[in-house]
């Protein structure tokens, strides 16, 4: 059985920067659950950071690959530089896919960890540009499938073509 690995917000744990959860309920989420195939992960705590803590966002100009690359960084509102936690985070969570052989993910769309389609563009302003979070980036470059909470049928999809082994 495969396994999928879900943003632990999106489950209902409250990680998020601002102490909340942002639950999701859809038909394929409770499927999953009740054939245990998920794995609750929420980066940012696992590499260190509390709860609740400040936003933070890829500095402006710069993406994902950057940061995990060491040429950007992951900046707090507070000015803080937050990069070796969510770089740390990052690690921890592909470890986790690695451990179970998961080849799925469902993150939080728009986090600087776990966005798939966009995040924030670096400058507080709540001002959304295409892009991934470190995350995301660190498990899609090791080959896990990350879809956004908004991709539940496509999620499902993909899954159901990994297990008939249809070339994925």
């Amino acid at each position: 059985m495969q396994y999928v690995l879900i943003s632990a917000c999106l489950l209902g744990h409250p990680v998020r920067y601002d102490g909340r959860s942002a639950p999701r309920d859809h038909e394929v989420l409770a499927r999953w659950r009740d054939e245990g195939r998920v794995v609750s992960v929420c980066p940012e705590v696992a590499g260190g950071m509390p709860i609740p803590r400040p936003p933070a966002e890829i500095e402006p100009g710069a993406d994902a690959a950057a940061v995990l690359g060491g040429r950007a960084r992951v900046i707090a509102v507070s000015g803080e530089d937050a990069t070796v936690p969510f770089v740390h985070g990052a690690q921890l969570a592909l470890a986790a896919a690695r451990e179970r052989g998961i080849r799925i993910a469902v993150l939080k769309e728009g986090s600087p960890s776990c966005g798939s389609g966009y995040v924030y563009d670096g400058h507080f302003s709540g001002q959304k540009q295409p892009g991934v979070g470190v995350a995301a980036q660190l498990l899609g470059d090791a080959g896990v499938r990350v879809f956004s909470e908004w991709q539940w049928t496509e999620a499902a999809a993909w899954l159901a073509r990994l297990e008939a082994g249809d070339g994925l």
